[in-house]
Formats: structure tokens, sequence, C-alpha cells
């Protein structure tokens, strides 16, 4: 992902424009599944993910200026980098967005998500989200247990969580990763 100060809402690619694997996002602990949103109210495969991985409440987000009050407070929210304790779990349905995610080195990545994109951000791994330009996403937000969405803006570098999460990566790549 590029460091332009451009709208958040752009793709923001690199020049050259770099596309990593679904490998890469994995050795990050990003876990990635494609569904059918059309059928989520029936899917078994989305069953199976919720029953293995123990996502026993979801509920529904629809995120775009006339649905939601505080509009532009809550996209500056949620696009402060941050990590929470436990994973982040989101499943697009409609329209689309950006979760961008820090890597080994500290590099911003960018995901898009789009309708039928099950992602789960491991606890720990620095983040943010925006919308892109179409300024609608409808997300199915999957927890365990009862929800909480506690940010923990960064820096965190003390953090439980974040310690574990960089040591993680540690084992995976053999080098720590530091806070630039």
């Amino acid at each position: 992902m590029d460091d332009s100060n451009e709208d958040q809402r752009l793709p923001h690619h690199p020049n050259p424009k770099e596309l990593l694997t679904m490998d890469y996002l994995a050795e990050l602990g990003v876990l990635y599944w494609k569904l059918n949103p059309e059928n989520y109210e029936n899917d078994s495969e989305l069953r199976k993910i919720r029953d293995e991985r123990g996502y026993d409440y979801m509920d529904m987000l629809d995120l775009c200026p006339e649905k939601v009050s505080n509009y532009e407070e809550k996209l500056k929210n949620f696009f402060t980098e941050h990590i929470h304790k436990d994973e982040e779990i989101r499943y697009c349905l409609a329209g689309s967005g950006y979760f961008d995610v820090r890597d080994k080195d500290d590099r911003w990545i960018r995901i898009w998500m789009k309708p039928g994109d099950l992602i789960v951000l491991p606890a720990g791994i620095y983040h943010r989200f925006t919308l892109d330009t179409s300024n609608y996403i409808k997300l199915m937000r999957l927890f365990v247990g009862e929800p909480v969405w506690t940010p923990y803006n960064r820096p965190q570098e003390e953090h439980p969580v974040r310690k574990e999460y960089a040591k993680s990566l540690t084992h995976k790549f053999g080098e720590s990763i530091q806070a630039h």
C-alpha cells in the first residue's frame, strides 16, 4: 500500500502494483473464506466455520451515511490504527470496504472486502477499516460469546495480546516485529 495522504477510500496501490497471496496473509494470521452472501442464512459452510471456531454471536452492521448517525466520527474511529484482545471476524454481505493490516515489517497491506468475503483478523494485529468510494458496506459481525469491540489504539507494544501476536510472528519469520 502506498503512503499517500489522499482520500482513504481509494485503493492506494503501491507503484509498481504488488498483489499478495492468501498464503502470505495466512502467515500473518489473517484467515479468509469466499462464501455465497446470497445464502448466508442457510449456508452450511458458514455454519461449519461458526461451529468449528465457536462464533456463537452474530449481528449486522449497515455502514453508510444514510443509516449511521455520527457516520464521519465512526469512520474516523474505525480508521484509527488499533488492536483488539479478540479476533475480529467480518463477513461482507453487500457493498465494499478496506481492512488495512500491518505486515511483519510494519507496512500496511490493504485487503479489499467485497460481497462473499469472510475475514478473520487475529487478536493483536494492528489494523484499521475504511469504506471504499461506494460509501456502503453491510457486514455480518461474528463473535465468540457476548460481543466486545474494544479498540486499543497504537502504540500497544506492551499489551499482552500484542506481545503474544508479535511472538507468533517471530516463530514464523525468525525475527521480531518492532514499532517504527
